[in-house]
């Protein structure tokens, strides 16, 4: 079901935007990809969800989250995905803040301690929120044994990851766009 070319399309289509942007890094850049425009579509999230499930098919895992809200769309439809395949897979959220009231936790699912877990971004730059989300799951007790994302922007993101003991893969890299990545 999962066709990288149409994905590319998708993301040229409706997330790649060109001018003078901040990052949520912090970062200055001349190109921004607002995944939301495709995570929030009926096929561009058949395509990520699918994506996702194949790139991650070898690794051993039973929970699958990331920040909320940006990664909240690709757990949903990576879940269902995975039911289509006949795979059980858990979901959770992580907030960035605890929920003020009742179980005042930063992690919402069925998850539990000792779980394996993969954590997702959408567009991974330095891999802040991602690693935020990792921190929260292994203090929860979670084993995270992956990260990934739907388009890498090649800025240091897999090398904290790597600094981390995590490893981690994408679905694209700004290079599928023909774009070079600034100098580190």
């Amino acid at each position: 079901m999962y066709d990288r070319k149409r994905l590319m399309q998708l993301i040229q289509d409706r997330a790649l935007k060109f001018g003078d942007f901040i990052l949520a890094s912090g970062k200055k850049s001349t190109y921004y990809l607002d995944g939301k425009q495709v995570t929030l579509s009926a096929e561009g999230l058949m395509q990520i969800s699918f994506g996702l499930l194949e790139l991650l098919k070898p690794l051993d895992f039973s929970g699958f989250g990331g920040m909320s809200i940006g990664a909240d769309p690709i757990v949903g439809g990576v879940l269902v995905a995975a039911a289509s395949q006949g795979r059980s897979l858990q979901g959770f959220m992580v907030r960035k803040e605890a929920k003020g009231h009742g179980t005042q936790r930063f992690i919402e699912g069925p998850i539990k301690p000792g779980d394996k877990v993969v954590i997702v971004d959408d567009v991974v730059t330095t891999g802040g929120s991602a690693l935020l989300a990792i921190d929260r799951v292994q203090e929860f007790g979670c084993e995270v044994v992956h990260a990934v994302g739907i388009v890498d922007r090649l800025q240091g993101g897999e090398a904290a990851f790597k600094a981390r003991n995590i490893p981690f893969s994408s679905l694209l890299t700004i290079r599928d766009f023909g774009i070079t990545p600034p100098a580190e």
